[in-house]
Formats: C-alpha cells, structure tokens, sequence
C-alpha cells in the first residue's frame, strides 16, 4: 500500500532466500538448524546463525507491513492473559485480538495486577488508534480496576465462557513456545512474539470457513502480498 520494502543492501543472498527463510521461521515450529537442512535440500548453503540475523533483522519490518494492510479491527475486543516460563521464573502474556480473530497486540509482563492491565488498554488503544465498544474479559479483577480507570464508557463483559476467542488464539504461541523449549529472556520472547504475531496470523485464513478452493485463493492472495511487503515480487526469476 505504498510502504517502501525493506533495504536488502549488502546482502549477498537474493530477497526470495532471505524472505522465504523468515516465513519458514515465523510459519512453522522449525528451529533455524532446521532451516538450515532445508534450505540445504534445495542447494542452499545458508548458515542457521545467518537465518538467525535475517529473522531479527526483517521480521519485525515485514510484520509491521503486514499490519498496515490490516483493515481497521472490530468494535469488540477480546482480552486474556497466560502464564510462561521464562529463565524459571514466571512471567505474563497479555493479548487482544477482535471479534475476527485479528491479532490487536500482544505484550509480555511481570504481573497481572491493575497497573499491567491499565498499561496493556493504554497500549491497545495507542497502538490501534481506535476505542473499542465492547471489552470482553475473564473475571480477573485487575481488568475492572482497569478498565474504570481508563475507558469508562465502554461497555466491559466478563465471563470465562465469553472469551473462549482470546484464549484459543494463546494455541499457537504455546506450540512455538515448546517447540523453542522455553524463551530465553522477556526481551527476546517480546521481539519474537511481536514479529510472530504479526506473520503467522496471516498465513492462517479462517479455514474453517472455506472450500477447498476458496482456500486455494486465499492463500495464493496472500502469498501475493507477502511477496510486496518483503520486496520479492517482480524481481527476475534465475534457473
């Protein structure tokens, strides 16, 4: 939508190596070793340290851009937060995501007392640009507390039954977060997570929704946009 691709300048590997290594990364649980082999079956010869630096360095941009082509998200939004371990010591994932299922904001945090809850709206409303009418919430009473605080006026529905949304969408971070075996430290888990959230969400259309080859087009549509944001589509194809 006009955004200016990512500067692949200095790079010696063409943007569709680059591009496909973060995809795979972010797309699936494979470890960059893994990526590695990969790439090696198809007469790459790519390090796992250097996908490492791809996917730190372009993840996030390429998220980013993904977002920006996100239509405004729904009225509704649907909060929830899940414990992670991370170095022993427990740690809090608080997200949002719309009556669509659209990924809002993800956000690491030691606590899930008022002032984490009052910081995760601020930053919703900031990030989103937008006032929610409806807040759908388990019945943590730090969400209250918040809530009165800072969007009075909106309409604030706790139930544990209500927000089955918001914590089905935790499903996917939990299967990276095994197949990480843990993170590492509260910086890198919110790098990766913000990027992840970013990329994985589009390449899993509603499916449930979908024929066959409804599907086919989605994806085939979304590969397409892919291939714009990252600065891969009309480069010249070698043999």
């Amino acid at each position: 939508m006009g955004a200016v691709s990512p500067s692949y300048k200095g790079h010696r590997y063409p943007v569709e190596v680059i591009s496909h290594c973060v995809w795979l990364y972010f797309r699936f649980p494979l470890s960059f070793r893994e990526i590695e082999e990969l790439m090696l079956e198809r007469g790459i010869v790519v390090s796992y340290e250097t996908i490492r630096r791809w996917c730190a360095k372009f993840g996030q941009s390429y998220a980013n851009a993904l977002r920006r082509r996100q239509p405004q998200p729904g009225d509704k939004w649907h909060l929830d937060e899940v414990f992670i371990k991370i170095n022993g010591e427990q740690k809090y994932l608080w997200r949002a995501v719309d009556q669509d299922g659209n990924v809002l904001d993800i956000l690491v945090q030691n606590r899930r007392d008022k002032a984490a809850a009052r910081r995760f709206f601020r930053r919703l409303m900031k990030r989103t640009g937008a006032v929610p009418r409806v807040v759908v919430t388990d019945k943590l009473r730090s969400y209250g507390a918040a809530h009165r605080e800072v969007m009075p006026s909106v309409e604030h529905r706790q139930s544990k039954y209500l927000n089955n949304r918001a914590e089905n969408s935790h499903q996917p971070t939990r299967q990276r977060e095994r197949a990480m075996k843990g993170f590492r430290g509260t910086g890198a888990a919110q790098r990766f997570l913000s990027a992840f959230s970013g990329i994985s969400p589009h390449f899993r259309p509603r499916r449930h929704l979908m024929n066959a080859t409804e599907h086919r087009t989605e994806m085939i549509n979304r590969f397409a946009i892919w291939d714009q944001i990252t600065g891969a589509a009309g480069q010249p194809t070698t043999a």
